[in-house]
């Protein structure tokens, strides 16, 4: 029996991050792809009343927002756990997920991942190059508080895998296919070595944006 159902669209770094907490835990899911340009349709927004993915059921309780939905995995499925028990960690964790939706995503992943990967490989548009030339400065500075974070640490908040992991790794692998990784990426090898453990995990190999679309393909 699949025990949860996430609504999301194929390629979505958010949604890929709720499979991926799935797939740590060794749960059973499915996903209920939510087609490009539906996200106002009225039975999306019966899931989400903002029109965003991705949304989590859980039987008959239904929950949207990407850091909620971890945290309920989190609780619902304690073992092993990816909130780390220290509290200074725990709140470093916070921290590394909060950075992720202020600043990583806007101005930085909803505009240069939007340009160089989304907008080409689902719409077919080319990307608007002013628009991303004028995002790097934002970019560089986001990517060198990351590599702060990380520090010398294996991962970003102490030595095992936490949600903030989980998180970045979805966000950050965008830029992995792109021209600007090298600008973005290259001054931080930490972080590019840390980005190539967590690609390694079996639960980001099987939560690839080709592996999605064909879970999309079987929905």
């Amino acid at each position: 029996m699949t025990d949860f159902v996430v609504h999301s669209i194929p390629g979505s770094p958010y949604g890929r991050a709720v499979m991926v907490a799935l797939e740590e835990k060794g749960a059973s899911y499915r996903l209920s792809p939510v087609a490009p340009g539906t996200f106002r349709s009225p039975e999306h927004l019966a899931r989400h009343p903002l029109g965003k993915v991705p949304v989590l059921d859980h039987g008959d309780y239904r929950l949207y927002e990407t850091q909620a939905i971890l945290r309920y995995l989190d609780r619902v499925l304690p073992r092993p756990a990816l909130t780390p028990a220290d509290p200074r960690m725990a709140g470093r964790m916070d921290q590394a997920m909060n950075i992720n939706d202020c600043y990583l995503f806007n101005g930085v992943s909803n505009t240069i991942g939007l340009q160089r990967v989304v907008l080409p490989r689902v719409m077919g548009v080319a990307p608007d190059e002013a628009i991303i030339a004028a995002a790097m400065p934002r970019a560089k500075e986001v990517f060198a508080v990351l590599a702060n974070q990380l520090g010398q640490g294996p991962y970003f908040a102490g030595d095992a895998v936490s949600l903030a992991d989980v998180m970045l790794a979805p966000q950050l692998d965008f830029f992995r296919e792109i021209p600007e990784w090298e600008a973005l990426g290259g001054p931080h090898p930490r972080l590019g070595a840390w980005l190539d453990r967590m690609n390694a995990r079996p639960s980001l190999v099987k939560t690839t944006w080709a592996k999605v679309a064909d879970m999309a393909k079987a929905a």
